[in-house]
């Protein structure tokens, strides 16, 4: 079968992001929700989809491949060989599926694809998260410069920044002796690094280097898209595309024994009392996010909270930390209120509600 395009070539369409199709199952479905928004070509099938690829040029090669999860897994071979074509390795995939299979959405984690739904799921989510993917891919060359441009929107006031160092610098002269005890312990338990460093996304969407006592295997990090998938606490609050943005975990078994009662008692946080006095992030605020959730973050209701303080502790620690009933959308409202509200005074009162809520119950 010949691709066929949704869209006839004109002026306008030339404009629009361009999409590779391969599938039949749910291909009268995208035609009829995406074919307006996109520029989309049609093949039946892996094979069809590869040979139309061969024959384009650097001019007509689309941005995103959309591919449904064929029964004998081609699709994956499929990706392996794009990747290692210079072409073609820097295209956005996602893959769709009828069935629900975890095998394959590990997979596809593993292999670092954009990303994996799952019928039913709503189209016009799959259409803010293409149009996103596109946006980040176009951005990203420039994101040191993006960063730099969003912060002017948000400056730290002189008294919060104040108030940041004296917490920091007295803290950390006043617990050096508990650290390096932690530190002790932690080289004693198990094999590895006694600090964890990690990205994470702070004020105006800036990357940074998060510091904490290493509270985990060595292995965690192989191991969170196995664990993202089945043990993820805010996983049942998913429907179709609506995936969790944020990824918690009950009584998380990467955790070492003396992790557990590092993060049951916060002491695994500590360390961050040098991010805070190097600026990147504040003694409250909203906790900055790993690159991967805050990618999930895409519409404006929720970019909010990028745009106020990143911290230690926050509302949501104080709230609810901990508990049953702490729902993603509740967390998410939280940060968003704190962005817009936040204050000297409210900064003291979190302050001041931090130290009970440290020691939770659940072992999350």
């Amino acid at each position: 079968m010949t691709p066929q395009t949704s869209t006839d070539w004109n002026q306008n369409s030339s404009s629009q992001v361009r999409v590779a199709y391969a599938g039949l199952e749910l291909k009268e479905l995208i035609a009829a929700d995406l074919g307006n928004s996109f520029s989309i070509t049609y093949s039946d099938t892996v094979q069809q989809l590869e040979t139309y690829l061969g024959e384009q040029s650097l001019l007509t090669i689309p941005e995103i491949i959309l591919v449904e999860v064929d029964k004998d897994e081609e699709c994956f071979a499929l990706v392996e060989r794009l990747r290692k074509n210079m072409l073609m390795n820097g295209l956005i995939i996602v893959m769709l599926s009828t069935k629900k299979n975890k095998e394959q959405v590990q997979k596809a984690m593993r292999m670092k694809l954009h990303d994996f739904y799952t019928y039913p799921f709503a189209t016009s989510d799959l259409r803010e998260r293409l149009n996103f993917l596109v946006r980040f891919k176009l951005i990203k060359p420039r994101l040191l410069e993006l960063s730099k441009e969003v912060d002017t929107t948000y400056k730290m006031p002189v008294g919060k920044r104040l108030l940041d160092l004296v917490i920091a610098w007295g803290m950390l002269i006043c617990l050096s002796p508990i650290m390096l005890i932690v530190a002790i312990l932690i080289k004693l338990d198990s094999k590895g690094p006694i600090f964890y460093k990690s990205k994470r996304v702070g004020t105006g969407y800036k990357v940074f280097d998060f510091y904490k006592f290493r509270s985990m295997r060595t292995d965690a990090d192989q191991l969170l898209a196995k664990m993202a998938e089945e043990h993820n606490q805010y996983a049942a609050e998913e429907s179709g595309a609506n995936k969790a943005a944020f990824v918690k975990f009950k009584n998380d078994p990467r955790i070492t024994k003396l992790g557990s009662f590092l993060r049951s008692s916060s002491l695994d946080e500590l360390p961050q009392l040098i991010n805070i006095i190097k600026g990147d992030m504040s003694v409250v605020g909203n906790r900055p996010l790993p690159v991967y959730e805050a990618e999930m973050l895409t519409s404006n209701e929720w970019s909010m909270r990028f745009l106020g303080p990143a911290g230690l502790t926050g509302l949501w620690q104080i709230s609810k930390r901990g508990k049953e009933d702490m729902s993603e959308r509740e967390r998410k409202k939280l940060d968003n209120f704190y962005a817009q509200k936040y204050s000297l005074w409210l900064d003291l009162k979190i302050i001041a509600g931090t130290v009970p809520a440290l020691f939770q119950k659940e072992k999350v």
